[in-house]
């Protein structure tokens, strides 16, 4: 079969077309059994993309599922591998299918693709991650090791001396024969664990297509990157929008893609052609780096039992609880911030909002005359710092006043 092409029809048929070991990696992201008719619209709401997930029963999912991998694993070489892409709906049958055409003996990992998501969630824990198994064709299989930076916890100097074992067979630093300690090889950070916190599109991300299920690029990348070198070939049996056959033409590898969609190989070959990938910001950065709170500012948050909002001028938490159903900001007074600067701040942060409570934490002994150029309704809150400091200098006062009187 042609490579670096997407392909239109039934992807067991589509797969017995392709020689035996001819792949390297395969990508599998069939539906969910989540026994739904998913549909979703583009940006400008002017396509539709729809697909059914609904099957007889769990043995016919499955059986589509065992004749797909059994295809698979003919085409694959020796050295390819399987992710398989699934969710809590079938994880569990999906794992025995696995088992019994692969072999467990091949199991590698069961990734955990964790994300944050916005949900009102039903009773129950909120779902914010998936599952993709990575299973190997044979022992022989191709992998690089990827390597994340150390924590922030992390002693680096600590890490950087070698260790042996004692004569009591503990671990302790390895020293010359003056008693100075040895440092160890270069580091190279720590290896890729088996979860992945790469965040979901967001809703206004250019790379969305308005395709149900869509993956973002940067999770392939990191499977391709894994277990693939440029000019290996890469195969998508349920390709859909055509998410792994971008990142793998982005990472230089030839690719198939297989979908029984006209609508999703038209689509998959527009992406191939723009080759839009949004960057995520979050993983460039780094969580810390959206931190800009301190210590202070995120205890007297947690005080008033408030969660820390990030990047706002002019609010720094919100109240865990409403106050006449809308939610309530809260202001922090900074060190080199006047009671009316934050008052105006806030006021400024909630314009248009219509909040039935506005909160300003007052932190420095001052007071406001509130002759602003505007009217203000802000709640005036001194923190607990400022209460004590206020009462120490109240009580000293009134001892000096009694012994003056003595």
């Amino acid at each position: 079969m042609e490579t670096n092409k997407i392909v239109h029809g039934n992807c067991i048929e589509k797969l017995k077309e392709i020689n035996a070991d001819q792949v390297d990696l395969i990508y599998f992201d069939p539906p969910f059994f989540t026994q739904k008719k998913h549909s979703l619209s583009n940006r400008t709401n002017s396509k539709t993309y729809e697909f059914e997930d609904k099957y007889e029963s769990i043995d016919e999912y499955l059986l589509l599922i065992e004749n797909a991998l059994i295809q698979c694993k003919r085409v694959l070489k020796s050295t390819g591998s399987v992710f398989l892409h699934c969710d809590k709906t079938a994880s569990h049958y999906i794992r025995t299918v696995l088992d019994k055409v692969l072999g467990s003996e091949n199991f590698q990992s069961e990734i955990i693709w964790s994300y944050k998501r916005w949900s009102n969630s039903k009773k129950g824990l909120l779902n914010s991650h998936q599952i993709i198994f990575f299973y190997s064709k044979t022992v022989d299989f191709k992998f690089n090791t990827l390597y994340t930076n150390y924590s922030a916890t992390t002693n680096l100097d600590q890490i950087l001396q070698d260790r042996e074992r004692n004569e009591n067979g503990k671990s302790a630093y390895k020293k010359d024969e003056k008693g100075n300690i040895l440092l160890g090889k270069e580091k190279k950070g720590v290896p890729l664990s088996d979860v992945w916190e790469i965040p979901f599109l967001n809703p206004k991300a250019k790379e969305r297509t308005g395709y149900p299920t869509q993956k973002p690029v940067l999770l392939l990348n990191q499977i391709l990157n894994i277990a693939t070198d440029e000019g290996d070939l890469v195969l998508d049996p349920f390709c859909g929008s055509g998410t792994t056959c971008v990142s793998a033409k982005l990472l230089k590898r030839d690719f198939i893609g297989i979908d029984i969609s006209k609508e999703a190989v038209e689509l998959a070959n527009s992406r191939l052609e723009e080759m839009i990938i949004t960057e995520s910001a979050l993983l460039n950065k780094g969580a810390d780096e959206y931190i800009e709170k301190t210590e202070r500012e995120l205890a007297i948050l947690e005080e008033i039992n408030a969660f820390p909002v990030q990047r706002n001028l002019g609010i720094d938490g919100f109240m865990k609880e409403h106050y006449n159903g809308m939610p309530v900001p809260v202001k922090i007074q900074s060190e080199n911030e006047t009671l009316e600067d934050a008052i105006e701040k806030l006021e400024k942060a909630s314009i248009g909002k219509n909040y039935a409570l506005k909160i300003v934490i007052q932190t420095k002994e001052s007071k406001t005359n509130r002759l602003f150029d505007f009217h203000s309704d802000v709640e005036i809150i001194k923190s607990l710092e400022l209460q004590t400091k206020e009462l120490t200098k109240r009580t000293h006062k009134n001892k000096d006043t009694l012994q003056r009187l003595g």
